[in-house]
C-alpha cells in the first residue's frame, strides 16, 4: 500500500507553504507476504526541528530512537501475525481499517477495530490479523525511558526478525 504524505514549512520570509506532496511506498523487509511499513516522518530528538531537512526514507523496519519520535503506518495482511516484541517507546496507535488482535506476553488479548485506539506502553506484544481483509494501523511512537522493575531488572527492547 502507498501513502500520500503532504508536508508544510516556511519560506525565507516566514510565510507558510507546502514543501512536499508525494506518494510514499511501503517496504516489506520480511518478504512480499508479510507486513508492510511506511515511515512518514521521524526525528532522533524531541523537541523536533521544524526547519531541518525531511528524513530520507529507507527500506528498513521503522524504529523509534529512544530520544525521538516516529510517525508511520503498518499494514497487516489477512491471517498474518507479527512475532512478540517490545519497543522502547510509548506507541499511540489508531486502527484505520480492518481489525487487529493485540496479544500480550501474559496471554491477554484484545481486538481493536477500525476507529479504535491503543496506547502501547513498552509492553511485550504481538499483532495478529485473524480477519479476511488487511488491517492498517497508524502509529506515533515517542521514545521512552527503559522500564525498571521494583527488583531493579530492566526490560530491554526486543526486535523481531523474520527468516
Amino acid at each position: 500500500m502507498s501513502t500520500r504524505a503532504i508536508f508544510t514549512g516556511h519560506n525565507s520570509d516566514g510565510i507558510s507553504h507546502y514543501t512536499s506532496d508525494s506518494i510514499l511506498q511501503a517496504v516489506q523487509p520480511f518478504g512480499p507476504d508479510s507486513s508492510a511499513f511506511t515511515t512518514i516522518h521521524s526525528s532522533t530528538t524531541v523537541p523536533v526541528s521544524n526547519t531541518a531537512a525531511l528524513p530520507v526514507a529507507t527500506n528498513a523496519l521503522p524504529r523509534c530512537a529512544p530520544t525521538g519520535v516516529l510517525f508511520c503506518t503498518t499494514d497487516f495482511p489477512p491471517n498474518y501475525s507479527a512475532p512478540m516484541h517490545r519497543t522502547q517507546s510509548v506507541d499511540y496507535a489508531i486502527v484505520m481499517s480492518g481489525e487487529i488482535c493485540c496479544r500480550l506476553d501474559g496471554g491477554e488479548e484484545k481486538t481493536i477495530k477500525a476507529g479504535e485506539v491503543i496506547v502501547q506502553r513498552g509492553t511485550n506484544h504481538e499483532w495478529i490479523n485473524r480477519g479476511e481483509v488487511p488491517c492498517r494501523i497508524v502509529f506515533v511512537m515517542v521514545g521512552s525511558e527503559k522500564i525498571v522493575l521494583d527488583n531493579g531488572s530492566v526490560l530491554e527492547e526486543t526486535v523481531f526478525k523474520r527468516p
